[in-house]
């Protein structure tokens, strides 16, 4: 489907990898995944990364940047921490999701794009938009297909198929470390609430495979 996609979800969960299985099986997959972590640019500076600027459109910019909506044309944007765009930028993503298309910071001309919009957020959106600091009208273009990515607590039953999964991971790049839980430390990995998730359960694998016992 080349419906937009809300990806929500605890940190830690594989939102990420979700939206890049999306990819995967799209019709988009041999065009461009780009993406985006919302939370890692400034305000000032998430705008001209996403739509690009021209040159002269302010101090400093003495050549034309495409931005990331640009680069994602014919495939999937990737926003993430999506909860976390100031308005303004919030209203240019609107046209983005109404009209397939945007002015560059500095333009003159709207440059139009055919790019499918994964979201991901762990923040409440209800909240968000019940404070109005996310707009409903945009919360509801891009959750045209809303993924709930359960907490690992959930479903202890993947355990023992992710632990086993990171041992082969990263033991490619440690040979000759621990490669094989035993089950009493199955038991113990199966025991534990996991609060950070897969994330987490990664670290412990990684830590197990360092020092040779468990630390949870």
């Amino acid at each position: 489907s080349n419906l937009n996609c809300l990806i929500r979800g605890d940190s830690g969960v594989g939102k990420d990898v979700v939206a890049r299985e999306i990819h995967r099986l799209s019709q988009r997959r041999n065009k461009p995944f780009i993406k985006v972590n919302c939370t890692a640019l400034p305000d000032q500076l998430l705008e001209s990364e996403l739509f690009g600027y021209e040159k002269g459109a302010f101090t400093g910019a003495d050549a034309p940047k495409p931005g990331r909506f640009s680069l994602a044309d014919q495939g999937i944007i990737f926003l993430d921490e999506i909860c976390d765009i100031p308005m303004n930028v919030q209203a240019k993503l609107l046209q983005v999701t109404e009209h397939k298309q945007f002015m560059t910071l500095g333009g003159r001309r709207p440059v139009e794009v055919d790019v499918q919009i994964i979201s991901a957020s762990n923040a409440p959106f209800e909240q968000r938009l019940q404070e109005r600091s996310f707009r409903h009208d945009l919360f509801f273009r891009i959750n045209e297909i809303c993924i709930h990515v359960p907490p690992l607590s959930d479903c202890k039953e993947d355990i023992p198929l992710l632990a086993q999964h990171f041992v082969q991971k990263h033991g490619v790049k440690r040979p000759g470390k621990k490669s094989e839980l035993s089950n009493v430390e199955m038991d113990r990995l199966c025991a534990w609430n996991w609060p950070g998730n897969v994330r987490e359960l990664e670290s412990t694998i990684k830590r197990w495979m360092a020092f040779g016992t468990l630390h949870i």
